[in-house]
């Protein structure tokens, strides 16, 4: 148990301060040497033991009737480690500016609002911490320290399985873990929003598995810089969040994993940049049985990695010029409405559905898909049918078909192509009548300069060049023309075989490719 007689002039001011929670400020006025980067140099006059602020927190000196006592302090050099594990902390913890020469511990803790500002912090372990209030890390330098319990990595900031009444406020931190993690906080409540903006930077991984962000999780510009090859920026798998934005320049150099999240409002990505793993050889998203409301995926530029999309569900996508890579996994992705970001219009993003060819944009992107799924097309077609745009979900499902028929073996190839050639597959049935119409002409002029010779001499109908056309093509019935007449030309001849094969093949493809559209739909 300290003493106050073994207390130094600063401990002192402090011990004295905390019962009426006064603020001690050790600055000494001259920026140059109030720099926080140079605390390390910082003399007696301004350095407070950790174990002086462990004591004081634990009721080492009790606050006075009428006041609220807390603990202040601005300025100081902190000596030693703050281990405050398992503490039970009734008082607030208001540092500001401070240089920590150790970590800070507060594995277990209960604790009020809690706020370390514009310090620097050698590692800050709060796993399975209760903080009734917020969590203030604002303008922080916190840097990795020894492996948290919880994990083997080296992590700057743990905050696995604890939980946060009020908001987590990150902004303008730095947590430094390169090659390690960042933020570990799987498993994290946090009631409050989870606040990292305004220069908020992450040089390591941040983790975010299985956390519940009832408040939303806003990083706004920040910038999450993985150094590993293959590293994950963000991982939030499974988690639970109101809100999730990341957008205005949000930019994270490796994997930004939502692999099962549950987003319960809007996910945004309106102006950020996914890099993806710095050896290019990993997605820069993936978002596999992802669900969301509202999905805004207009980035800034067109991401670096593949985007994983299989499986997720969607009310509302918003898709533009810069939101698709060269591969897009969308096996099993589903969603209500697209609305396609054009340039921006007086300052205001206008949106259009239809626009710019969006039909031929929106294949090309399922079409980045490696291999071949009908889904991605099916859910496109849907959705034009829904909107009322049923030529649109025929073009979609065409070039479905076009897609399939690559998969196929040459046979079924060369028949897909006849199919695609004379029907469009049955979603363009006046290819039929094009060529009926073609044949028809053909032959009547063809047959017009010809005369054919009578299978009985002065009995049936005239010759008429149009209808003899006609009944070739006509595989079934018959119009009596060409029963009463046969060619002695041979090139005449071999145009009326070659007009009954082309009927029965035009006819056949016709009946398949209606079929086929029947099925499908």
């Amino acid at each position: 148990m300290l003493s106050y007689d073994e207390l130094t002039p600063p401990e002192r001011e402090l011990w004295d301060a905390f019962p009426e929670g006064r603020r001690v400020d050790l600055r000494t006025g001259v920026p140059e040497d109030d720099r926080v980067a140079g605390g390390a140099q910082w003399g007696p006059a301004r350095t407070v033991r950790a174990a002086v602020i462990a004591a004081l927190l634990l009721g080492a000196n009790p606050p006075r009737p009428g006041a609220v006592a807390g603990l202040r302090l601005t300025g100081a050099r902190v000596s030693g480690h703050l281990d405050l594990a398992g503490a039970q902390i009734g008082h607030v913890l208001w540092i500001e500016e401070c240089w920590f020469e150790g970590s800070v511990n507060l594995l277990g803790a209960s604790t009020q609002s809690l706020m370390i500002a514009a310090s620097r912090v050698p590692g800050l372990e709060a796993g399975s911490a209760v903080v009734e209030g917020h969590l203030d890390l604002r303008r922080s330098v916190v840097e990795s320290g020894a492996p948290s319990p919880f994990h083997h990595s080296v992590t700057a900031l743990s905050l696995t399985n604890s939980r946060v009444a009020g908001g987590v406020i990150l902004n303008g931190t730095e947590l430094s873990a390169p090659g390690g993690w960042a933020l570990a906080g799987g498993g994290v409540v946090v009631e409050g929003g989870f606040f990292c903006q305004v220069g908020f930077v992450a040089r390591g991984e941040v983790r975010l598995p299985g956390a519940q962000l009832t408040g939303g999780l806003f990083m706004k510009g920040a910038r999450l810089e993985q150094p590993a090859t293959r590293g994950v920026a963000l991982a939030m798998d499974n988690a639970t969040v109101t809100t999730l934005d990341l957008s205005a320049g949000f930019t994270a150099s490796g994997t930004v994993r939502l692999r099962g999240t549950r987003i319960v409002d809007n996910l945004t990505f309106e102006g950020a940049v996914l890099n993806g793993p710095p050896d290019g050889d990993g997605p820069a998203l993936v978002g596999m049985l992802m669900r969301a409301v509202d999905f805004d995926l207009t980035l800034a530029r067109p991401p670096s990695g593949a985007v994983d999309l299989r499986g997720a569900q969607v009310s509302y996508l918003h898709e533009g010029e810069h939101s698709w890579p060269d591969v897009v996994e969308l096996d099993g992705f589903v969603y209500g409405s697209v609305k396609v970001a054009d340039a921006e219009h007086n300052g205001e993003r206008r949106e259009a559905v239809g626009a710019r060819s969006s039909v031929a944009h929106r294949i090309a992107w399922i079409r980045r898909s490696p291999g071949y799924s009908p889904q991605p097309y099916e859910q496109l077609a849907s959705w034009y049918r829904t909107v009322g745009h049923d030529d649109d979900a025929r073009r979609v499902l065409l070039a479905k078909q076009r897609h399939r028929r690559r998969t196929l073996r040459p046979a079924a190839r060369a028949w897909g192509h006849l199919l695609d050639t004379t029907v469009g597959y049955g979603y363009r049935p006046w290819l039929a009548g094009v060529w009926l119409l073609a044949l028809t002409l053909l032959g009547t002029l063809v047959f017009r300069a010809h005369s054919p010779t009578p299978v009985k001499p002065g009995e049936g109908a005239p010759f008429q060049p149009f209808v003899y056309t006609l009944d070739l093509l006509i595989p079934i019935g018959g119009l009596g023309q060409r029963t009463s007449w046969y060619w002695t030309d041979d090139g005449a001849q071999w145009l009326a075989y070659a007009l009954v094969a082309l009927g029965w093949v035009l006819t056949t493809a016709v009946i398949a490719g209606v079929t086929r559209t029947l099925q499908k739909n």
